[in-house]
């Protein structure tokens, strides 16, 4: 049986087609220098475009290729997990495709893991091409999920980051449907170490996570790691009661001693509007938890993989060292 890679580096992809030759080329130039032995573990999202056949053309020239096609578009929380289980490297890489998060990072990553590091992620100094508008909700997001969930996700992060083979199996035992892995991988612990990095704009295509991909996962975000919204809602229950509690009370006040008596639709249109928007809030909450229980217990596979196109780097000569395994 040969020897796993020291390092696997995970891309997930959807309509790549512009970016992924380039994609290859820089990964592998870095890879090449940076590890003793790597795999390229490309996963195909379901693309409608040519990503698919330059990613064969590619497995055919590269032995250190390996592509994960999947059945139909899955997402790209579900992508990267589908490459995170085909990954055999003793420590695992996850990176977009679009290279605004550069290859050239990842030697510096390498060398945490190697002093003992299980999980370094990357933190975004700078991000150039991204809007005032994205980089302003992105920022008060973290902060406030910070705020309420069980588990801190550390700010101004994606899912940039390296994984060592005890980190990786973890979590990889986490089977839920709704994933926001960053927050999965703070969530499993072990020793963690923030790298700081400079993120560029896009090298070429569009952003594959429109405003209602990122809402999407900003929700999963805040009810797979926090019951606040929950709790919340019997909040907002005792606060409305105490408030119609307090209506009632200076209604019968100015009828009684004011000779002043207010009139009865207003407020039983106001305490209508009152009451039935406190509800729809609380049934709404309490319907999103609901919903992703009923997805759990159907236990449908997170994603299909419809083939694998498997490395032949075996078939090789060993790769020149590029520093000691951990």
């Amino acid at each position: 049986m040969s020897r796993p890679p020291e390092l696997s580096a995970v891309v997930p992809c959807f309509n790549e087609q512009e970016v992924i030759v380039e994609t290859h080329r820089r990964l592998t130039a870095v890879l090449r220098e940076a590890a003793r032995d790597y795999e390229l573990v490309f996963v195909n999202d379901g693309s409608r475009d040519t990503t698919l056949p330059r990613l064969r053309q590619i497995h055919i020239l590269d032995p250190h290729v390996r592509v994960v096609s999947l059945s139909r578009n899955f997402g790209h929380q579900l992508a990267v997990s589908a490459g995170l289980r085909h990954a055999e490297g003793e420590a695992v890489v996850v990176i977009d495709a679009d290279l605004q998060d550069p290859p050239e990072v990842i030697p510096a990553m390498l060398e945490k893991w190697r002093a003992g590091c299980d999980v370094v992620y990357g933190v975004r100094r700078s991000r150039a091409g991204e809007s005032w508008f994205k980089l302003l909700t992105a920022k008060w997001f973290y902060r406030l999920l910070n705020r309420i969930a069980d588990t801190q996700i550390p700010a101004d992060t994606g899912d940039f980051r390296l994984l060592s083979r005890r980190a990786l199996d973890a979590l990889l035992q986490m089977g839920e449907t709704h994933r926001l892995l960053r927050g999965m991988s703070s969530w499993i612990g072990f020793s963690q170490y923030g790298l700081a990095y400079d993120r560029g704009p896009r090298f070429a295509g569009a952003t594959k996570y429109p405003l209602s991909k990122m809402l999407k996962l900003a929700l999963d975000g805040v009810l797979s790691f926090s019951t606040l919204p929950l709790r919340l809602a019997s909040f907002l229950g005792v606060a409305t009661a105490f408030a119609g509690g307090l209506g009632l009370m200076g209604a019968f006040f100015l009828h009684a001693f004011a000779a002043v008596s207010p009139s009865g639709w207003i407020l039983l249109l106001l305490a209508m509007l009152l009451l039935g928007g406190m509800q729809l809030l609380g049934l709404g909450i309490l319907g999103e938890y609901v919903g992703r229980i009923y997805t759990e217990a159907r236990r449908r596979p997170l994603y299909v993989v419809e083939e694998v196109l498997e490395r032949r780097v075996q078939e090789c000569e060993p790769q020149r060292a590029g520093g000691a395994s951990a």
